[in-house]
């Protein structure tokens, strides 16, 4: 059976993956099989392991999300990187894809965020409300293509449908995502919104950890990659 992610780093005390949109990291109602388990079978499988493969979410990604995502292989690993992220010692970028035109190129978004559970849907508040919780990003813009823009989302909290609802409050839902505004959905169902990177320091040997996913193989997200080289090569002038 073919996997749902690539594997971008592994030891014994971690394994980060690069998830396929459309799939879900823990079980839900559904039933449908969540990346967790496909990822604890990869371990059982190549290491031979017998009986339960512990395996500790860390963090999540929404079902119509791609990218990376780390996942603990022992219990010291999880509490420690629970902690990097509760510290906020954990950059994040992810990449979105929007169709209107972001108010500036670059810019911080704060607001108020409060899920209504019952609905999986999230609000936005420029003010706080009685069970709201801050939320703050950055984002940038890093080019146009084809009627879209891509930008680069540096969240600095980690709330429910954050980036998806702050982007949409600022007038720019990401491409596909309904449930937030945009006027038609992709042809897969899934949204362009994609983990791109996770830099940290790994909780038991304490040296950098750096990865990139890859962005979905799809004629769509991968015309993006020449904006992102276009953007790479200005940091690296700007730098010489």
């Amino acid at each position: 059976m073919k996997r749902p992610f690539i594997v971008l780093y592994e030891d014994n005390h971690l394994l980060v993956v690069d998830k396929e949109p459309g799939v879900l990291v823990q079980g839900d109602k559904t039933k449908d099989k969540p990346l967790l388990d496909y990822c604890k079978d990869y371990i059982k499988e190549k290491y031979g392991k017998p009986g339960d493969v512990f395996l500790g979410c860390v963090h999540r990604l929404d079902r119509p999300v791609s990218g990376a995502i780390a996942f603990a292989r022992t219990s010291k690993a999880l509490e420690r990187m629970n902690k990097l992220f509760k510290d906020r010692k954990v950059n994040k970028t992810y990449w979105a894809v929007v169709k209107n035109r972001p108010p500036q190129k670059e810019d911080k978004l704060v607001h108020w965020l409060k899920k209504d559970t019952s609905k999986n849907i999230t609000t936005a508040y420029d003010g706080q409300v009685e069970g709201s919780q801050k939320a703050e990003l950055k984002y940038e813009v890093l080019g146009k293509l084809n009627d879209h823009y891509l930008l680069e989302v540096r969240p600095l909290t980690g709330r429910p449908h954050q980036i998806r609802v702050q982007l949409a409050s600022m007038g720019c839902p990401i491409r596909g995502d309904l449930k937030y505004g945009f006027s038609k959905p992709n042809q897969d169902g899934n949204i362009n919104l994609h983990s791109r990177t996770l830099d940290f320091i790994h909780p038991v040997k304490k040296e950098p950890v750096q990865v990139v996913a890859g962005v979905p193989k799809n004629d769509f997200w991968e015309q993006y990659l020449v904006l992102d080289k276009k953007m790479s090569d200005k940091k690296i002038n700007r730098l010489l």
